[in-house]
């Protein structure tokens, strides 16, 4: 096995890590030690880059809370075989993904079918789960429901369209530039953000699936009909939402967090049913790629919203 490794290292909250020449873990009892093929860079990574999140690492440390590879060594996964890895705290309070080789909790790595596109692998399960726990679990989409998505060309947006549209509702893709008007999966009618009115979609909506927050949440809330639902998965254009409370209570919509955190566990049936629904192409799901030098771009386009589907750093 070699000895040569590499890392992304974050030194300090607020900068990019650096990356940087390290030893290969040894291999030990209760742990697999992966040679990492692709990381997911997801909000929440950039979030814990930026010292944003509610859960920090001491520093210095490695980012990334979901990978893909291949098992080098160990007790309970077959060596040679395909594996993604989450969760335990990797990227918050243990080493994450983004390097080349990884010694993980046993716990933590899960096989994935031989075959299937490491890029895929590593970063599918968290937009899966968090699309079907805002559409089911949390939302609570019926058939023939409205739904409107923000952020329909992202990695959660796109799954969402496609679980609501699934479950038999009519769906409205919320995007924030002409180019991505393309990208929202077929199975909704795309808008831009900017032309977000009744008229533009039709008229109210059940239920909002808002990936994005601020100004775009804002423009959705008064599209949604009296008793109607908002998941609410993330705040990608801007974390703070100013409500007046009078409106809102004439209002009577339900304001729904969706923290896949606390739900992992309820739908990871799910997650594993979509994984072969998108191997079997009956989903989609669009993914960019980036060498780890190239950090800083992939980045720089998940922050300003240029990115469609997911954003993964290729590390083979």
């Amino acid at each position: 096995m070699s000895s040569e490794s590499n890392a992304l290292v974050l030194e300090r909250f607020g900068e990019l890590p650096r990356l940087l020449e390290r030893p290969v873990p040894d291999a030990r009892p209760g742990h697999t030690l992966v040679r990492m093929l692709a990381a997911q860079v997801g909000h929440l990574d950039l979030n814990i880059v930026d010292g944003r999140f509610g859960i920090l690492p001491d520093l210095p440390a490695v980012p990334g809370t979901n990978g893909a590879g291949r098992v080098l060594a160990s007790d309970t996964h077959p060596v040679g075989s395909l594996v993604r890895i989450s969760g335990k705290g990797l990227g918050l309070r243990r080493d994450g993904c983004w390097r080349s080789h990884a010694l993980v909790p046993d716990a933590t790595a899960v096989p994935v079918p031989e075959g299937m596109d490491p890029a895929l692998a590593c970063g599918f399960a968290t937009p899966a789960g968090t699309a079907w726990a805002a559409v089911h679990s949390v939302a609570a989409v019926r058939p023939r429901e409205r739904v409107l998505v923000t952020g329909a060309a992202g990695a959660v947006g796109s799954l969402a369209v496609q679980v609501a549209a699934h479950a038999g509702a009519e769906v409205i893709g919320v995007v924030g530039r002409p180019a991505k008007l393309d990208r929202v999966p077929a199975a909704a009618k795309a808008v831009l953000a900017g032309e977000l009115t009744a008229e533009a979609i039709g008229g109210p909506v059940d239920v909002v699936v808002d990936t994005v927050g601020g100004p775009v949440l804002k423009s959705a809330l008064g599209l949604v009909r009296p008793r109607g639902r908002v998941a609410l998965v993330g705040y990608t254009a801007g974390r703070e939402l100013t409500v007046d409370l009078a409106d809102f209570l004439l209002a009577d919509v339900s304001l729904l967090p969706v923290n896949l955190m606390t739900r992992g566990r309820e739908v990871a049936a799910d997650v594993e049913r979509m994984l072969a629904e998108l191997t079997a192409g009956e989903l989609e799901l669009a993914v960019e790629r980036h060498r780890p030098e190239q950090l800083a771009d992939a980045a720089r386009r998940l922050r300003t919203g240029a990115a469609v589907g997911l954003v993964v750093l290729d590390l083979s």
